[in-house]
Protein backbone atom coordinates (compact mmCIF):
# COMPACT_ATOMS: atom_id res chain seq x y z
CA UNK A 1 0.00 0.00 0.00
CA UNK A 2 1.39 3.13 -0.83
CA UNK A 3 0.57 6.53 -0.41
CA UNK A 4 2.09 10.36 -0.97
CA UNK A 5 1.39 13.42 0.57
CA UNK A 6 1.14 16.99 -0.60
CA UNK A 7 1.11 17.06 -4.45
CA UNK A 8 -2.68 16.81 -5.38
CA UNK A 9 -4.62 19.83 -6.83
CA UNK A 10 -7.44 20.51 -4.12
CA UNK A 11 -10.45 18.57 -3.87
CA UNK A 12 -13.06 19.29 -6.80
CA UNK A 13 -16.51 19.69 -5.12
CA UNK A 14 -18.68 17.48 -6.71
CA UNK A 15 -22.27 19.09 -8.22
CA UNK A 16 -24.76 17.29 -6.50
CA UNK A 17 -25.07 16.11 -2.61
CA UNK A 18 -23.61 12.49 -3.15
CA UNK A 19 -24.95 11.55 -0.01
CA UNK A 20 -28.01 12.83 -0.02
CA UNK A 21 -28.88 10.48 -3.79
CA UNK A 22 -27.71 7.49 -1.62
CA UNK A 23 -30.03 8.44 0.41
CA UNK A 24 -32.50 8.92 -1.62
CA UNK A 25 -32.22 5.66 -3.39
CA UNK A 26 -31.44 3.10 -0.75
CA UNK A 27 -35.01 2.37 -0.14
CA UNK A 28 -36.08 1.27 -3.36
CA UNK A 29 -35.83 -2.89 -3.94
CA UNK A 30 -33.72 -2.95 -6.82
CA UNK A 31 -33.25 -6.46 -8.50
CA UNK A 32 -31.58 -7.58 -12.19
CA UNK A 33 -34.61 -6.01 -13.76
CA UNK A 34 -37.99 -5.02 -12.49
CA UNK A 35 -39.82 -1.90 -11.51
CA UNK A 36 -37.02 -0.84 -8.65
CA UNK A 37 -34.63 -0.54 -11.47
CA UNK A 38 -36.88 1.67 -13.23
CA UNK A 39 -37.31 3.94 -10.17
CA UNK A 40 -33.79 4.15 -10.12
CA UNK A 41 -33.23 5.29 -12.99
CA UNK A 42 -36.01 7.79 -13.11
CA UNK A 43 -34.09 9.05 -10.46
CA UNK A 44 -31.14 9.76 -12.06
CA UNK A 45 -33.07 10.68 -15.28
CA UNK A 46 -33.77 14.31 -13.41
CA UNK A 47 -29.83 14.91 -13.08
CA UNK A 48 -28.70 13.99 -16.22
CA UNK A 49 -29.96 13.08 -19.63
CA UNK A 50 -30.16 9.53 -19.33
CA UNK A 51 -31.95 6.93 -22.28
CA UNK A 52 -33.27 4.01 -20.73
CA UNK A 53 -33.62 1.11 -22.57
CA UNK A 54 -36.19 -2.10 -22.83
CA UNK A 55 -34.68 -5.55 -23.78
CA UNK A 56 -36.91 -8.34 -23.91
CA UNK A 57 -36.85 -11.15 -21.48
CA UNK A 58 -35.94 -14.07 -23.57
CA UNK A 59 -33.68 -11.98 -25.56
CA UNK A 60 -30.26 -13.80 -26.85
CA UNK A 61 -27.13 -11.73 -25.65
CA UNK A 62 -24.13 -13.81 -26.16
CA UNK A 63 -24.07 -17.18 -24.58
CA UNK A 64 -27.00 -15.72 -22.23
CA UNK A 65 -30.99 -14.80 -22.23
CA UNK A 66 -32.13 -12.16 -20.95
CA UNK A 67 -34.04 -13.69 -17.87
CA UNK A 68 -37.99 -13.30 -16.75
CA UNK A 69 -38.89 -9.78 -14.92
CA UNK A 70 -39.07 -10.20 -11.44
CA UNK A 71 -41.18 -7.55 -9.19
CA UNK A 72 -42.48 -8.01 -5.59
CA UNK A 73 -44.43 -5.82 -3.37
CA UNK A 74 -44.46 -7.71 0.16
CA UNK A 75 -43.21 -11.15 1.89
CA UNK A 76 -43.71 -11.99 5.67
CA UNK A 77 -43.46 -14.71 7.90
CA UNK A 78 -46.05 -14.82 10.90
CA UNK A 79 -46.26 -17.31 13.43
CA UNK A 80 -49.72 -19.35 13.61
CA UNK A 81 -51.20 -16.36 15.99
CA UNK A 82 -51.36 -14.24 13.52
CA UNK A 83 -47.96 -12.51 14.56
CA UNK A 84 -45.80 -10.73 11.89
CA UNK A 85 -41.88 -12.16 13.19
CA UNK A 86 -40.29 -10.77 9.34
CA UNK A 87 -41.42 -8.30 6.66
CA UNK A 88 -40.33 -7.73 3.72
CA UNK A 89 -41.58 -4.15 4.30
CA UNK A 90 -38.82 -3.52 7.20
CA UNK A 91 -35.97 -3.89 5.10
CA UNK A 92 -36.01 -5.29 1.00
CA UNK A 93 -32.87 -7.99 2.19
CA UNK A 94 -35.46 -9.88 3.97
CA UNK A 95 -36.44 -11.31 0.71
CA UNK A 96 -33.90 -13.81 -1.58
CA UNK A 97 -33.39 -12.21 -4.84
CA UNK A 98 -35.73 -13.41 -7.72
CA UNK A 99 -37.85 -15.57 -5.11
CA UNK A 100 -40.91 -17.34 -6.46
CA UNK A 101 -44.34 -16.64 -4.83
CA UNK A 102 -45.42 -18.77 -2.14
CA UNK A 103 -48.33 -18.76 0.07
CA UNK A 104 -48.45 -21.88 2.36
CA UNK A 105 -48.15 -23.16 6.03
CA UNK A 106 -44.80 -24.76 6.12
CA UNK A 107 -43.30 -26.71 8.70
CA UNK A 108 -40.29 -24.92 10.42
CA UNK A 109 -37.83 -27.67 9.10
CA UNK A 110 -39.14 -27.23 5.78
CA UNK A 111 -38.69 -23.27 6.28
CA UNK A 112 -35.17 -23.76 7.37
CA UNK A 113 -34.01 -25.17 4.16
CA UNK A 114 -35.30 -21.53 2.62
CA UNK A 115 -33.90 -19.24 5.33
CA UNK A 116 -30.12 -17.63 5.36
CA UNK A 117 -28.52 -15.82 8.23
CA UNK A 118 -25.22 -15.56 9.46
CA UNK A 119 -23.95 -16.88 12.31
CA UNK A 120 -20.79 -15.10 12.65
CA UNK A 121 -22.80 -11.84 12.84
CA UNK A 122 -25.56 -12.71 14.61
CA UNK A 123 -27.50 -9.38 14.45
CA UNK A 124 -26.94 -8.83 10.51
CA UNK A 125 -29.42 -9.48 7.56
CA UNK A 126 -27.79 -11.03 4.71
CA UNK A 127 -28.52 -10.28 1.27
CA UNK A 128 -29.13 -13.55 -1.09
CA UNK A 129 -29.90 -14.03 -4.48
CA UNK A 130 -31.60 -17.24 -6.27
CA UNK A 131 -31.64 -15.71 -9.97
CA UNK A 132 -32.11 -19.16 -11.62
CA UNK A 133 -32.86 -21.31 -8.99
CA UNK A 134 -36.36 -21.36 -9.67
CA UNK A 135 -36.99 -21.20 -5.49
CA UNK A 136 -37.63 -18.98 -2.86
CA UNK A 137 -36.29 -17.71 0.54
CA UNK A 138 -35.79 -15.67 3.57
CA UNK A 139 -33.23 -13.66 5.53
CA UNK A 140 -32.86 -12.84 8.75
CA UNK A 141 -30.63 -12.27 11.56
CA UNK A 142 -29.55 -15.34 13.06
CA UNK A 143 -29.95 -13.63 16.33
CA UNK A 144 -34.20 -13.84 15.04
CA UNK A 145 -34.09 -17.51 13.65
CA UNK A 146 -32.98 -18.74 16.61
CA UNK A 147 -35.81 -17.89 18.56
CA UNK A 148 -38.29 -19.37 16.16
CA UNK A 149 -38.80 -21.94 17.34
CA UNK A 150 -42.55 -22.88 16.37
CA UNK A 151 -43.68 -26.34 14.49
CA UNK A 152 -45.43 -24.50 11.85
CA UNK A 153 -45.61 -21.06 10.19
CA UNK A 154 -47.71 -19.11 7.72
CA UNK A 155 -44.75 -18.22 4.70
CA UNK A 156 -46.31 -15.48 1.91
CA UNK A 157 -44.13 -13.82 -0.94
CA UNK A 158 -46.42 -11.86 -3.32
CA UNK A 159 -44.17 -11.94 -6.31
CA UNK A 160 -44.16 -12.46 -9.93
CA UNK A 161 -41.61 -14.17 -12.28
CA UNK A 162 -42.73 -13.19 -15.80
CA UNK A 163 -41.93 -12.13 -19.37
CA UNK A 164 -40.85 -8.16 -19.38
CA UNK A 165 -37.36 -6.97 -20.10
CA UNK A 166 -34.05 -6.00 -18.72
CA UNK A 167 -33.71 -2.16 -18.41
CA UNK A 168 -30.55 0.06 -18.27
CA UNK A 169 -29.34 3.29 -18.48
CA UNK A 170 -26.75 5.41 -21.01
CA UNK A 171 -25.99 8.68 -21.38
CA UNK A 172 -23.25 9.17 -24.00
CA UNK A 173 -21.48 12.69 -24.28
CA UNK A 174 -19.50 13.36 -27.65
CA UNK A 175 -15.80 14.83 -27.91
CA UNK A 176 -14.28 15.94 -30.71
CA UNK A 177 -12.75 12.47 -31.53
CA UNK A 178 -14.37 9.27 -32.05
CA UNK A 179 -13.03 7.76 -29.43
CA UNK A 180 -14.68 7.64 -25.65
CA UNK A 181 -14.50 6.55 -21.61
CA UNK A 182 -16.44 4.61 -20.48
CA UNK A 183 -17.86 4.65 -16.60
CA UNK A 184 -20.09 2.03 -15.37
CA UNK A 185 -21.95 1.20 -11.85
CA UNK A 186 -24.22 -1.82 -11.78
CA UNK A 187 -28.19 -1.04 -10.27
CA UNK A 188 -29.13 -4.54 -9.55
CA UNK A 189 -28.48 -4.80 -5.82
CA UNK A 190 -31.31 -3.36 -3.22
CA UNK A 191 -30.74 -1.34 0.25
CA UNK A 192 -26.85 -1.97 0.11
CA UNK A 193 -25.39 1.73 -0.03
CA UNK A 194 -21.26 0.91 -0.34
CA UNK A 195 -21.50 -2.07 -2.99
CA UNK A 196 -24.20 -0.41 -5.44
CA UNK A 197 -25.19 2.98 -4.44
CA UNK A 198 -21.78 4.69 -4.13
CA UNK A 199 -21.17 4.18 -7.62
CA UNK A 200 -24.13 4.92 -9.20
CA UNK A 201 -23.93 8.64 -7.17
CA UNK A 202 -20.28 9.11 -7.96
CA UNK A 203 -21.18 8.08 -11.67
CA UNK A 204 -24.33 10.57 -11.83
CA UNK A 205 -22.25 13.65 -10.59
CA UNK A 206 -19.26 12.89 -13.26
CA UNK A 207 -21.89 12.71 -15.79
CA UNK A 208 -23.52 16.36 -14.66
CA UNK A 209 -19.43 17.39 -14.53
CA UNK A 210 -18.58 15.98 -18.04
CA UNK A 211 -22.02 17.50 -19.76
CA UNK A 212 -20.85 21.02 -18.79
CA UNK A 213 -17.13 21.01 -20.46
CA UNK A 214 -15.36 20.75 -23.74
CA UNK A 215 -14.46 17.03 -24.13
CA UNK A 216 -11.55 15.74 -26.42
CA UNK A 217 -12.58 12.16 -25.72
CA UNK A 218 -16.63 10.96 -25.96
CA UNK A 219 -18.07 9.86 -22.05
CA UNK A 220 -20.70 7.27 -21.79
CA UNK A 221 -21.97 6.09 -18.90
CA UNK A 222 -23.93 2.81 -17.77
CA UNK A 223 -26.08 2.23 -15.57
CA UNK A 224 -26.92 -1.87 -15.95
CA UNK A 225 -27.90 -4.71 -14.00
CA UNK A 226 -24.63 -6.74 -12.90
CA UNK A 227 -22.97 -9.55 -15.29
CA UNK A 228 -25.95 -9.70 -17.52
CA UNK A 229 -26.47 -6.06 -17.92
CA UNK A 230 -22.96 -6.10 -19.10
CA UNK A 231 -23.54 -8.67 -21.67
CA UNK A 232 -26.08 -7.23 -22.85
CA UNK A 233 -24.63 -4.37 -23.84
CA UNK A 234 -22.30 -5.84 -25.21
CA UNK A 235 -23.90 -7.64 -27.44
CA UNK A 236 -25.49 -5.04 -28.70
CA UNK A 237 -22.82 -2.51 -29.16
CA UNK A 238 -20.40 -4.74 -30.60
CA UNK A 239 -19.66 -2.64 -33.47
CA UNK A 240 -19.13 0.53 -31.33
CA UNK A 241 -16.54 -1.23 -29.26
CA UNK A 242 -13.32 0.01 -30.96
CA UNK A 243 -14.27 3.41 -29.88
CA UNK A 244 -13.76 2.65 -26.38
CA UNK A 245 -9.92 3.59 -25.74
CA UNK A 246 -10.29 3.61 -21.12
CA UNK A 247 -13.02 2.10 -19.40
CA UNK A 248 -13.54 2.20 -15.50
CA UNK A 249 -15.97 0.28 -13.23
CA UNK A 250 -17.08 2.13 -10.02
CA UNK A 251 -18.23 0.02 -6.98
CA UNK A 252 -17.64 -0.02 -3.38
CA UNK A 253 -16.21 3.56 -3.91
CA UNK A 254 -17.99 5.10 -0.34
CA UNK A 255 -16.65 3.58 2.51
CA UNK A 256 -13.82 4.83 4.32
CA UNK A 257 -11.45 2.22 3.50
CA UNK A 258 -8.27 3.13 1.13
CA UNK A 259 -8.49 3.19 -2.54
CA UNK A 260 -7.77 -0.11 -4.43
CA UNK A 261 -7.29 -0.42 -8.37
CA UNK A 262 -7.96 -3.22 -10.50
CA UNK A 263 -5.83 -3.47 -13.07
CA UNK A 264 -7.69 -4.12 -16.56
CA UNK A 265 -6.79 -7.89 -18.62
CA UNK A 266 -4.55 -6.51 -21.12
CA UNK A 267 -2.69 -3.80 -18.92
CA UNK A 268 -4.23 -0.90 -20.82
CA UNK A 269 -3.06 2.92 -20.49
CA UNK A 270 -5.97 3.42 -18.05
CA UNK A 271 -3.47 0.93 -15.54
CA UNK A 272 -0.83 3.84 -15.60
CA UNK A 273 -3.05 6.82 -15.54
CA UNK A 274 -5.17 5.38 -12.33
CA UNK A 275 -1.68 4.54 -10.85
CA UNK A 276 -0.74 8.05 -11.39
CA UNK A 277 -3.66 9.41 -10.24
CA UNK A 278 -3.55 7.67 -6.73
CA UNK A 279 0.11 8.10 -6.16
CA UNK A 280 -0.14 11.48 -6.27
CA UNK A 281 -3.08 11.91 -4.37
CA UNK A 282 -2.14 11.75 -0.92
CA UNK A 283 -4.36 9.01 -0.05
CA UNK A 284 -3.61 5.62 0.36
CA UNK A 285 -3.93 3.14 -2.18
CA UNK A 286 -3.35 -0.42 -3.26
CA UNK A 287 -2.97 -1.86 -7.08
CA UNK A 288 -4.37 -5.53 -7.70
CA UNK A 289 -4.04 -7.61 -10.26
CA UNK A 290 -6.74 -8.76 -12.69
CA UNK A 291 -8.91 -11.82 -12.38
CA UNK A 292 -12.04 -13.19 -13.69
CA UNK A 293 -13.77 -12.25 -10.20
CA UNK A 294 -15.51 -9.50 -9.64
CA UNK A 295 -17.91 -7.02 -11.49
CA UNK A 296 -17.91 -6.30 -14.57
CA UNK A 297 -14.29 -5.39 -15.45
CA UNK A 298 -14.30 -9.10 -16.00
CA UNK A 299 -17.28 -8.78 -18.89
CA UNK A 300 -15.42 -5.78 -20.51
CA UNK A 301 -12.13 -7.60 -20.25
CA UNK A 302 -13.60 -11.04 -21.21
CA UNK A 303 -11.97 -12.82 -24.75
CA UNK A 304 -12.96 -11.80 -27.99
CA UNK A 305 -13.73 -7.80 -26.61
CA UNK A 306 -10.52 -7.79 -23.84
CA UNK A 307 -11.71 -3.81 -23.66
CA UNK A 308 -9.32 -1.40 -21.77
CA UNK A 309 -11.54 -1.66 -18.34
CA UNK A 310 -10.17 -1.26 -14.83
CA UNK A 311 -12.47 -1.24 -11.59
CA UNK A 312 -11.89 1.40 -8.76
CA UNK A 313 -13.32 0.60 -5.21
CA UNK A 314 -12.13 1.81 -2.02
CA UNK A 315 -12.61 -1.40 0.11
CA UNK A 316 -12.72 -4.53 -1.89
CA UNK A 317 -15.72 -6.55 -2.29
CA UNK A 318 -15.90 -9.23 -0.10
CA UNK A 319 -12.89 -8.40 2.42
CA UNK A 320 -15.15 -5.90 4.36
CA UNK A 321 -17.75 -7.57 6.80
CA UNK A 322 -20.18 -5.28 6.14
CA UNK A 323 -20.64 -6.59 2.54
CA UNK A 324 -23.62 -8.42 1.11
CA UNK A 325 -25.27 -7.19 5.01
CA UNK A 326 -27.72 -5.15 6.25
CA UNK A 327 -24.70 -3.34 7.68
CA UNK A 328 -24.51 -1.81 4.19
CA UNK A 329 -26.07 0.94 5.08
CA UNK A 330 -26.20 4.84 4.20
CA UNK A 331 -24.35 5.53 7.76
CA UNK A 332 -21.73 2.93 6.52
CA UNK A 333 -21.25 5.25 3.62
CA UNK A 334 -19.08 8.55 4.47
CA UNK A 335 -19.89 11.96 2.48
CA UNK A 336 -16.45 12.77 2.68
CA UNK A 337 -15.86 9.28 1.13
CA UNK A 338 -18.15 9.85 -1.91
CA UNK A 339 -16.38 13.51 -2.42
CA UNK A 340 -12.95 12.27 -2.07
CA UNK A 341 -13.86 9.52 -5.04
CA UNK A 342 -15.80 11.44 -7.04
CA UNK A 343 -12.53 14.21 -7.14
CA UNK A 344 -10.58 11.41 -7.94
CA UNK A 345 -12.44 10.07 -10.68
CA UNK A 346 -13.01 13.56 -12.00
CA UNK A 347 -9.33 14.30 -11.95
CA UNK A 348 -8.35 10.81 -13.85
CA UNK A 349 -10.84 11.84 -16.63
CA UNK A 350 -8.95 14.99 -16.92
CA UNK A 351 -6.11 13.67 -17.67
CA UNK A 352 -7.25 11.25 -19.88
CA UNK A 353 -9.03 13.96 -21.74
CA UNK A 354 -6.04 15.99 -21.63
CA UNK A 355 -3.14 13.18 -22.32
CA UNK A 356 -1.69 14.69 -25.90
CA UNK A 357 1.64 14.52 -27.62
CA UNK A 358 3.37 17.45 -28.54
CA UNK A 359 6.79 17.99 -30.20
CA UNK A 360 9.28 21.13 -30.32
CA UNK A 361 8.97 23.86 -32.76
CA UNK A 362 12.67 23.76 -33.27
CA UNK A 363 14.61 20.40 -30.96
CA UNK A 364 17.70 21.39 -31.86
CA UNK A 365 19.40 22.12 -27.73
CA UNK A 366 17.97 23.83 -25.11
CA UNK A 367 15.33 27.09 -25.43
CA UNK A 368 16.32 30.06 -24.20
CA UNK A 369 13.63 30.90 -21.52
CA UNK A 370 15.18 34.29 -19.88
CA UNK A 371 14.30 36.20 -23.29
CA UNK A 372 11.00 34.68 -23.74
CA UNK A 373 9.90 35.79 -19.97
CA UNK A 374 9.30 31.71 -18.87
CA UNK A 375 11.33 32.82 -15.54
CA UNK A 376 8.75 35.68 -14.78
CA UNK A 377 5.58 33.30 -16.06
CA UNK A 378 6.95 30.56 -13.66
CA UNK A 379 7.35 32.97 -10.58
CA UNK A 380 3.40 34.52 -11.58
CA UNK A 381 2.03 31.51 -11.21
CA UNK A 382 3.72 29.56 -8.10
CA UNK A 383 1.09 30.93 -5.33
CA UNK A 384 -1.01 29.08 -8.22
CA UNK A 385 0.84 25.75 -7.88
CA UNK A 386 1.65 25.88 -11.41
CA UNK A 387 4.87 24.85 -13.06
CA UNK A 388 8.43 25.28 -11.72
CA UNK A 389 11.61 25.31 -14.08
CA UNK A 390 12.29 21.74 -14.16
CA UNK A 391 8.51 21.05 -15.09
CA UNK A 392 9.42 22.66 -18.06
CA UNK A 393 12.77 21.60 -18.77
CA UNK A 394 11.30 17.72 -18.61
CA UNK A 395 8.92 18.89 -21.05
CA UNK A 396 10.97 20.76 -23.64
CA UNK A 397 13.13 17.72 -23.66
CA UNK A 398 11.03 15.21 -23.56
CA UNK A 399 8.09 16.93 -25.82
CA UNK A 400 9.55 14.81 -29.17
CA UNK A 401 6.21 13.47 -30.54
CA UNK A 402 7.12 10.29 -28.57
CA UNK A 403 5.91 10.81 -25.20
CA UNK A 404 3.21 11.43 -24.17
CA UNK A 405 2.31 14.18 -21.08
CA UNK A 406 1.62 11.13 -18.80
CA UNK A 407 5.31 9.85 -19.85
CA UNK A 408 6.51 13.20 -19.01
CA UNK A 409 4.74 13.37 -15.52
CA UNK A 410 6.20 10.18 -14.84
CA UNK A 411 9.43 10.61 -15.79
CA UNK A 412 9.99 13.44 -13.99
CA UNK A 413 7.76 12.01 -11.01
CA UNK A 414 5.06 15.35 -11.08
CA UNK A 415 1.55 15.65 -10.97
CA UNK A 416 0.17 15.16 -14.45
CA UNK A 417 -1.38 18.96 -13.70
CA UNK A 418 1.93 20.97 -13.30
CA UNK A 419 3.04 19.21 -16.72
CA UNK A 420 0.13 20.65 -18.28
CA UNK A 421 1.26 23.84 -16.59
CA UNK A 422 4.26 24.01 -18.50
CA UNK A 423 2.61 22.93 -21.60
CA UNK A 424 0.63 26.30 -21.55
CA UNK A 425 3.76 28.56 -20.97
CA UNK A 426 5.45 26.42 -23.65
CA UNK A 427 2.63 26.93 -25.72
CA UNK A 428 2.41 31.02 -25.49
CA UNK A 429 5.86 31.25 -25.99
CA UNK A 430 5.89 28.99 -29.65
CA UNK A 431 8.24 26.17 -28.54
CA UNK A 432 6.13 23.36 -28.74
CA UNK A 433 2.97 22.09 -31.26
CA UNK A 434 0.52 19.37 -30.64
CA UNK A 435 1.17 16.27 -32.72
CA UNK A 436 -1.47 13.85 -31.88
CA UNK A 437 -2.78 12.48 -28.89
CA UNK A 438 -1.40 8.69 -27.63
Amino acid sequence: MSSRKGLSNSEEVPPIDLHGLVRELFPINRSLTGAGVRETLAILARHIQLEVREVPSGTAVLDWHVPLEWNIRGATIRALDGRCLVDFADNNLHVVGYSKPIHEEVSRAELAQHVHTLPDQPELIPYRTGYFADDWGFCMPDNLWRTMQDESYRVDIDSDLSPGSLTYGELFLPGELSDEVLITAHVCHPSLANDNLSGIAVAVALAMRQAQRRRQLGCRFLFIPATIGAITWLAHNESQLGKIRHGLVLTCIGDAGPFHYKLSRSGAPIDNAVAHILRHSGQPYEIVPFSPYGYDERQFCSPGFNLPVGCLMRSVHGTFPEYHTSADNVDFVKPQALNQSYALVAELLDLLDGNRMYARTDGRGEPQLGRRGLYRAIAGQKEAGGANQMDLLWLLNLADGRHSLLDIAERADIPFSRVQAAVRLAKDADLIREEHSP
